[in-house]
């Protein structure tokens, strides 16, 4: 953690609205990196109870409203639903003003959405996270059209990278993102799944396969990530000549497995731009 940084931690104030699975995982990375102190954070939720229960556990403080997450906070995160965020910018707004920072994970909420519904007087910065998020293993973007400061930017990106990869992509390019990171562990989980049955038709018990299968999943993409070579000549590396592999590549190529993934990448696309 630069000095930068851990200035931070210690001297802002973190809010977030929405207390999901996603806002959770965040403010834990951020409370086990030591990026921010529990009596540093503030957060609001729908169900007081749930919240009340979380806040003993964790130690931070459970807001009675979004606003006052708003009031009380130099840096918010917004955490809600995309169907919700409406009603939360309205009731937010008249704390709103240009000393507050908003960090937006909610999809189809462009920037220019964003500022409009907050008074165009917030400052935003929009991030798109994946689920692997919470076992430490997340894939985020984050927008490159923003308008926080270096300092708070770079806080928010190490904030991210305590608990995955981060890219920094155009606002144009988030659709793609979501396409091939925000909604690929969807059909990753798929596929082990299907790898799961296979063995199952083989004889080999389920647990063992999906266990199986998800190691290999991991290693092949640990491969991609860090030896810096292209898929295809990894792909090539494990197809011996007349061997096993090549025969199972076969099996997918005349099944279409390429042209189905990118299809459903494709319409994954498409649906995010329709959001």
């Amino acid at each position: 953690m630069s000095e930068e940084t851990k200035g931070m931690s210690i001297d802002k104030k973190i809010g977030f609205i929405g207390n999901g699975n996603m806002a959770s995982a965040i403010y834990k990375g951020m409370l086990v990196s030591g990026l921010a102190k529990p009596e540093n954070i503030i957060v609001s939720a729908l169900d007081p109870n749930k919240l009340a229960k979380k806040a003993e556990e964790i130690g931070f403080t459970a807001a009675k409203s979004n606003r006052e997450v708003v009031e009380k906070s130099d840096i918010i995160f917004l955490a809600v639903k995309p169907q919700y965020l409406g009603d939360v910018m309205v009731d937010i707004r008249p704390a709103v003003n240009a000393s507050k920072a908003f960090v937006s994970i909610v999809a189809g909420w462009t920037n220019v959405k964003l500022k409009a519904s907050l008074g165009n007087e917030g400052r935003v910065l929009r991030v798109m996270p994946n689920t692997p998020l919470l076992v430490g293993e997340g894939m985020s973007c984050l927008c490159s059209e923003n308008d926080l400061t270096e300092e708070e930017f770079i806080y928010i990106q190490s904030v991210f990278a305590q608990m995955g990869q981060v890219e920094v992509l155009d606002e144009k390019q988030i659709a793609i993102f979501s396409g091939i990171a925000g909604s690929s562990p969807a059909y990753t989980y798929m596929y082990i799944e299907a790898l799961g049955d296979a063995a199952c038709k083989w004889g080999l018990p389920r647990h063992i396969a999906y266990r199986v299968a998800a190691q290999a999943v991991l290693g092949a993409g640990k491969m991609v990530r860090d030896t810096g070579e292209h898929p295809g000549a990894l792909k090539d590396a494990v197809c011996s000549p007349a061997g096993t592999t090549i025969v199972a590549v076969q099996a997918l190529e005349d099944r279409g497995f390429r042209a189905a993934v990118m299809d459903c990448v494709d319409r994954c696309t498409e649906k995010f731009n329709q959001l």
